[in-house]
């Protein structure tokens, strides 16, 4: 089932503790050392996200969304502080480690849908499930499942390059809650459908909020006002929290 019990007991799935991630840009030539410069992506950012919360993440483009997003996710580690999911700090693990944790612990909705062309929608949306070795029946259950509670019962079958935008990113999120991940995160999941199909993206994305948590970056308000409460940054930097 895709909806969850909404009886479950609330605990915090990920915090932040003044996390910081900066980047340094070489110069150029031999001395490329004494002309670098370090830009910082994300600044100090502290916040924490329990079971049943739907949390919005907006901000311009060059906020640091996207490098927060990635940090969450733990498809990156901070320069300073900790992330920390489900009591597992993120920041010290090895790249191995934190895939497993991804793997156990998160779904992820990208922007750009991150399909296999050669997999129909239903071996697209089973596949976290593969690297689980999950049997092959119990795979085909679940996606099927999914599919079918994003709407897309009757394109099970057909490969990314049958299905329109909107379609494949319905797929992608199929695959982001097939593992029933803890932590859902979604950037601008509705940004390739019709108003219709996306209130009912919402409302999926919502609804199985109960037992995990959700966070959603968008530049749509009427996205962001489905969230129980809104992340803005602006130059990496969290400004206000709505």
């Amino acid at each position: 089932m895709v909806s969850s019990d909404s009886n479950t007991s609330r605990h915090a799935i990920l915090s932040c503790e003044g996390v910081t991630r900066a980047y340094t840009r070489g110069g150029s030539g031999w001395r490329r050392s004494t002309s670098s410069q370090t830009v910082v992506a994300v600044d100090d950012v502290s916040t924490s996200i329990s079971t049943g919360d739907v949390v919005g993440l907006a901000g311009p483009s060059g906020s640091g969304k996207s490098t927060l997003l990635h940090l969450l996710a733990g498809l990156d580690t901070p320069t300073k502080g900790r992330v920390v999911l489900n009591g597992t700090d993120t920041s010290g693990l090895s790249e191995s480690a934190r895939a497993k944790l991804r793997l156990d612990e998160v779904g992820i909705v990208f922007q750009h849908f991150h399909l296999l062309p050669s997999l129909s929608a239903r071996a697209n949306a089973a596949l976290p499930l593969v690297q689980r070795g999950v049997s092959k029946s119990t795979r085909r259950n679940k996606a099927t499942e999914l599919l079918n509670a994003v709407g897309l019962a009757d394109r099970a079958t057909h490969k990314p390059s049958e299905l329109s935008g909107g379609e494949q990113q319905r797929v992608a999120i199929a695959r982001a809650l097939v593992t029933d991940p803890s932590l859902l995160i979604a950037d601008e999941p509705t940004g390739e459908l019709d108003s219709n199909t996306g209130r009912q993206i919402l409302n999926l994305l919502t609804d199985v909020a109960d037992d995990r948590a959700v966070v959603i970056a968008s530049h749509d308000d009427a996205v962001l006002e489905r969230a129980d409460r809104v992340l803005r940054l602006h130059d990496g930097r969290l400004q206000d929290e709505s």
